[in-house]
């Protein structure tokens, strides 16, 4: 079953590497793995998104608060968070098949961001479930390129992942 974990970093050189090594040291395939900065410049947050079992995504956890950058890890149940994904499709797009192409796109909310004279490019978010569906549509117009970010996730309510930065070396 996919699980996914958000671990607050220390926002420097080489971590990703430390944290991605771990997982591969122990023969865990990473499904999804997204990094960006959060409110703090100094932490930024990974989402790691793998299959496993409970089992493993508690040892997984032990193992992460082991290295000395990960301020702090969370199992991100679906109950209790939000995740979502973008995606950018590139599609083709003729005169005679734009007015149907952007029916759909309208249809799943997306926004088209670039345009051709043979391409329409589409950005869209939200669950894995969408983007297929989505895709779905689109495979008979000829998609040309897929581009997906991952999932991002955040806890639902007032639970907030906050750590405070350790001083500054």
């Amino acid at each position: 079953m996919l699980k996914s974990l958000s671990v607050l970093v220390e926002n420097r050189a080489g971590v990703l590497n430390r944290v991605s090594s771990l997982f591969a040291r122990r023969g865990y395939n990473i499904e999804s793995l997204t990094v960006g900065v959060t409110q703090d410049p100094a932490i930024s947050r990974i989402t790691i998104t793998l299959r496993s079992s409970d089992e493993q995504i508690n040892q997984i956890i032990r193992q992460l608060h082991k290295l000395p950058d990960v301020l702090l890890v969370r199992h991100l149940s679906p109950d209790e968070s939000f995740s979502r994904e973008l995606v950018f499709i590139k599609v083709k797009a003729e005169a005679a098949s734009r007015a149907q192409i952007l029916q759909i796109i309208d249809i799943f909310r997306g926004h088209v961001i670039d345009v051709s004279p043979t391409t329409l490019t589409i950005e869209l978010s939200g669950k894995d479930d969408k983007i297929l569906a989505l895709k779905g549509m689109l495979e008979p117009y000829g998609i040309l390129e897929l581009v997906r970010t991952g999932p991002i996730a955040i806890e639902r309510g007032v639970r907030a992942m906050n750590v405070t930065h350790p001083e500054k070396e």
